[in-house]
């Protein structure tokens, strides 16, 4: 969790970059494979197409960035939300950490006031890419990935009533309080 605390503005962003990443991963703990391929929403997503489609952006960032082992072909965002047949849920949370790693080194390191192409986005009539600001990305990162996070929170509430804080607190190991204990499954 970031706690309020008197930071930069790029380690404000990553500590909520990195809040959000968390509760991606964590909304995988104790999980099976076939559980973690569960959509019980209306929707494809589930807890392991939560995580390949979290690997995709970061990968799309660390391309953009000039990381070019992250290259993706560009039809790769349409198949990003849902884990292949081949893709283990322990495949996937290991590519997760890996890419993650890179990921936020490369946030932490990236000038905030750098100009660089984002997107295109054709889901949102945005055909060409267009300039922003480092900034304007770390910022969008912390709302696409607060969303998924989201879906998670939801998605594994239906597979087992498990909660944010119960896995959070299970993840690293924190004793509970009064308001949340670790989950135990």
């Amino acid at each position: 969790m970031y706690l309020p605390q008197i930071d930069d503005e790029r380690a404000t962003l990553c500590g909520f970059l990195e809040v959000q990443l968390d509760a991606i991963r964590a909304a995988a703990y104790g999980l099976d494979d076939a559980q973690a391929r569960q959509s019980p929403v209306r929707s494809v997503l589930s807890i392991s197409g939560i995580l390949k489609h979290s690997i995709f952006i970061m990968k799309q960032s660390l391309s953009g960035a000039g990381h070019r082992e992250h290259d993706q072909p560009q039809d790769a965002f349409y198949r990003s939300f849902a884990p292949a047949d081949d893709e283990s849920l322990e495949q996937l949370t290991e590519t997760f950490d890996t890419v993650r790693s890179d990921y936020m080194k490369m946030c932490r390191e990236g000038d905030l006031e750098a100009v660089l192409p984002v997107g295109p986005m054709p889901w949102f009539n945005m055909n060409e890419p267009r300039e922003a600001k480092l900034r304007y990305l770390y910022v969008h990162h912390v709302e696409e990935f607060a969303r998924h996070a989201g879906h998670a929170d939801i998605i594994r509430e239906q597979i087992d009533g498990a909660k944010a804080g119960e896995l959070m607190f299970a993840v690293e190991g924190q004793p509970g309080n009064e308001f949340i204990s670790p989950w135990k499954g």
